[in-house]
């Protein structure tokens, strides 16, 4: 079923594919006005015919033709000769830009501090992570609205002021909604999330980035992007039965682990892509930020078109239609990929991922040998579907047959029942479809439009500081992820899968072989479910007040809402730089501590209750490495500060590092593999800066945290041995050499760390390598990279 290889050129795959899938007959929403909605396909033709000047006409994969046509200046991404993928840096123009409530607010804080009226591309804002889940939709929302009022309240100013189209709490996941109203075959967009690309079941190129990257696009700075490698997913055969296009990506991320796809774009292709609904795609890209991919994509498909009509966008599907046919949204023939996997979909069962960590992978046909092994308790504590991995129209219709099969016999949910809807959209198409009310029935909780359990917003009052395991269909899975609890174990599966078990109760039951007792005591399977892909009659608008007014015209005079004495919002202050003066070198550094092992974005910056100071960096920065394990003594959130000539003092890591930048001592972080794998949150690079960190030495780092750092003027450096991350410990003090001629300009100069040993006071050198570009090392002399394009505007006539 999974074969893998080097480097491999495919057969063609082009616009053929489109005849595969029927048009379908579903009825539209009412078509929409798509001139800011449109890619400016002949523009991306013609860059493209530009870019292929220098690539001496190398077929090229579809993720190569939306990236180089989306370049600003292909002789000097491209120019010059040798290898472009993994090597070169790429400067780029994004057509759009989309942020989530929670990372807006530093977002527009930041971009706030550039002086310009408006943004230079399309920027849209959801009220999606600021609502938790407690008893309901309804009441859930009104004390989110209530208790979020003041950080509601200043996105919609900023929205009015700059021109932002604003979706309101209620209106939905900010991926959902992006997919549902914005996203177009062959864009280019950046997302203030990491499951940005989600976008990519639409045939484009959405990547997950922090606020300062999408600052940049704002400002109309051209986006820096290390040329990803491609890897060629070659998909055959149809799935069947129970097997849904989530196993697909949970199956994968078996193989490839969260760090297999780091520094690459994952390109699906083959017959099998075909086969997939448009939401269904939106799926396998979702996950793929498990796995630390870049981005997710596929070539354009009937499925794409029917999926862009039934939402309104019949004028983007025509134009994507007339692309399709000039060769833009498919890989050229015999196009070279770095990797090449074949996956038989007809081969595929239902996959279970987890605990702790999603490419923890088993097939479900193997799940109950696991608990045994493992000695786990045989009990499902929740079932939770939905959120913005699976929340489309066809896993609602194919979780209610289920739903509809055990009212029939008489069964209820068996334990706590959780249903997300993905978007305003999807919640009214299911309610008027019966859908919500088939759920209902066997015992489901609806719960509000937006993320909830998902990313930690779940009031959940059983099983505090207790084992217990919970199935859903989300995406992320680590420790305290969603209820706060470190001993919740949940296990990431297809909304069917975890509809089943909730029936069950038992955490080994396997739906497509075992049976339970009906309402009369026999036994009962359920078949396997079945759906619609869109809605025979059409999508529901919903409320109609939760959509904003097309492409906003910006209101200059309107005021940005931050009360002075807030405690969610503050306004930023610059940060300095570490080179202002004659300094070329990071000197005497004390290092904070030694991280050891997994250390996510959720370890760096706690989400949960801590949401709510996402826009104030004074509050927030009080979580700073509180689930970090200091590897010097095995201890959660324990740092010690050695101050030359006193007493050592342990105390929790934030405050010890509040005491070094009391003193003005610069500090840096020693830590381990894939260092800031997860979500893309920007607070993990800025409260580490905002304390006075100048840099952080890894074993590896994960793509979008370490471009984060750069962004804030931390150094990131990786150790050429990994071994010697176990050379330095918390006290020890660090210098640079070499960094002077990076700062210079030369970027493949080598930096060596001087080591000081805090106890022995030995003296040694540490080789380290780096992946400063050009722009890059601008952003650390400036001390961020808002401060260069500060300064370069203002430079500006």
């Amino acid at each position: 079923m999974f074969s893998r290889a080097g480097r491999r050129r495919t057969p063609h795959f082009g616009r053929r594919q489109l005849a595969t899938v029927a048009k379908g007959t579903h009825a539209p929403l009412p078509q929409r006005d798509c001139k800011t909605l449109t890619p400016p396909y002949a523009m991306l033709m013609y860059r493209l015919s530009l870019a292929r000047q220098f690539l001496k006409d190398r077929p090229l994969t579809l993720s190569e033709k939306i990236l180089y046509s989306h370049l600003y200046d292909p002789e000097k991404s491209l120019g010059g000769g040798g290898r472009i993928r993994g090597e070169k840096y790429l400067q780029l123009r994004p057509e759009r830009v989309a942020m989530q409530d929670a990372s807006a607010q530093m977002a527009l804080l930041q971009f706030m501090t550039c002086g310009l009226p408006t943004s230079s591309v399309p920027v849209s804002i959801h009220c999606d992570h600021l609502i938790q889940a407690q008893t309901g939709a309804s009441p859930d929302l009104t004390i989110a609205l209530d208790q979020s009022k003041e950080v509601f309240d200043f996105l919609e100013s900023a929205s009015r002021k700059y021109g932002f189209e604003f979706w309101r709490p209620g209106s939905g996941i900010i991926h959902q909604v992006v997919l549902e109203n914005y996203a177009a075959p062959g864009m280019l967009m950046l997302g203030t999330d990491s499951h940005t690309p989600n976008a990519g079941g639409l045939g484009m190129l959405a990547i997950g980035v922090g606020g300062a990257d999408a600052v940049d696009a704002m400002t109309g700075t051209p986006w820096e992007l290390k040329a990803p490698q491609v890897v060629g997913i070659h998909l055959k055969g149809k799935m069947s039965g129970w097997t849904t296009p989530k196993d697909l990506i949970l199956h994968l991320a078996g193989k490839l682990t969260v760090r297999g796809g780091t520094g690459k774009i994952l390109e699906y292709i083959g017959p099998g892509v075909a086969s997939q609904s448009c939401t269904g795609l939106a799926t396998i890209a979702n996950m793929g930020a498990e796995v630390g991919a870049t981005t997710s994509t596929f070539p354009y498909t009937s499925q794409m078109r029917a999926y862009l009509r039934a939402t309104g966008r019949a004028d983007v599907a025509q134009a994507a239609d007339v692309a399709a046919e000039h060769g833009l949204l498919f890989p050229d023939k015999d196009a070279e990929y770095d990797e090449y996997i074949e996956i038989d979909l007809s081969e595929l069962e239902p996959h279970i991922n987890g605990p702790f960590t999603p490419d923890l992978a088993t097939p479900i046909s193997k799940f109950g040998e696991l608990v045994k092994e493992k000695g786990w308790k045989d009990e499902v504590a929740a079932g939770l579907i939905g959120s913005c991995t699976n929340s489309s129209y066809e896993d609602m219709t194919r979780v209610a047959s289920i739903a509809r099969q055990a009212k029939e016999a008489g069964l209820k949910a068996k334990v706590p029942f959780l249903v997300t809807p993905g978007s305003e959209q999807i919640r009214a198409t299911i309610e008027r479809d019966g859908v919500t009310k088939s759920l209902e029935d066997v015992g489901a909780l609806v719960l509000a439009n937006a993320c909830g359990p998902c990313i930690g917003q779940w009031k959940r009052e059983e099983f505090k500081g207790e084992e217990n395991a919970i199935l859903t269909s989300f995406n992320r899975n680590f420790r305290g992820r969603n209820d706060a609890n470190s001993k919740t174990m949940n296990f990431l599966a297809s909304p069917e899968i975890v509809t089943a078990m909730s029936f069950s109760g038992q955490l080994s039951f396997n739906p497509m072989q075992d049976t339970l007792l009906d309402a009369s005591g026999q036994p009962f399977k359920f078949s396997p479910p079945a759906g619609e892909t869109l809605p025979s009659i059409g999508f529901a608008v919903g409320d109609r007040s939760y959509r904003p007014s097309a492409a906003p015209a910006p209101e200059p005079e309107a005021e940005v809402l931050i009360s002075p004495t807030s405690e969610r919002l503050e306004r930023l202050e610059p940060f300095g730089s570490h080179f202002a003066g004659e300094e070329k070198e990071l000197s005497s550094m004390q290092v904070l501590l030694r991280v050891r092992g997994k250390c996510t974005t959720d370890h760096i910056s706690a989400a949960g209750p801590w949401l709510k100071y996402k826009g104030h960096l004074t509050n927030i920065a009080e979580n700073t490495l509180i689930t970090a394990v200091n590897d010097e003594g095995g201890e959660v959130n324990v740092a010690v500060d050695y101050e030359p000539g006193k007493e050592p003092v342990q105390d929790t890591i934030p405050h010890v590092a509040q005491r070094l930048k009391a003193r003005s001592q610069p500090w840096a972080l020693v830590v381990d593999d894939n260092y800031g794998e997860g979500s893309a949150r920007e607070h993990a690079a800025l409260q580490p800066r905002f304390y006075g960190c100048a840099m952080i030495v890894a074993r590896s780092f994960a793509r979008i945290h370490e471009t984060n750092l750069k962004k804030q003027g931390v150094l990131p450096l990786w150790f050429v041995d990994k071994e010697d991350y176990t050379k330095i410990g918390a006290g020890d003090h660090i210098s640079t050499i070499g960094l002077d001629k990076v700062i210079a300009g030369d970027s493949s100069a080598q930096v060596t760390l001087e080591v000081t040993k805090r106890d022995s006071g030995e003296i040694f050198q540490i080789p380290t390598k780096h992946t400063l570009s050009e722009d890059q090392i601008a952003w650390l002399k400036a001390g961020s990279a808002l401060n260069f394009i500060r300064d370069q505007k203002m430079q500006k006539p």
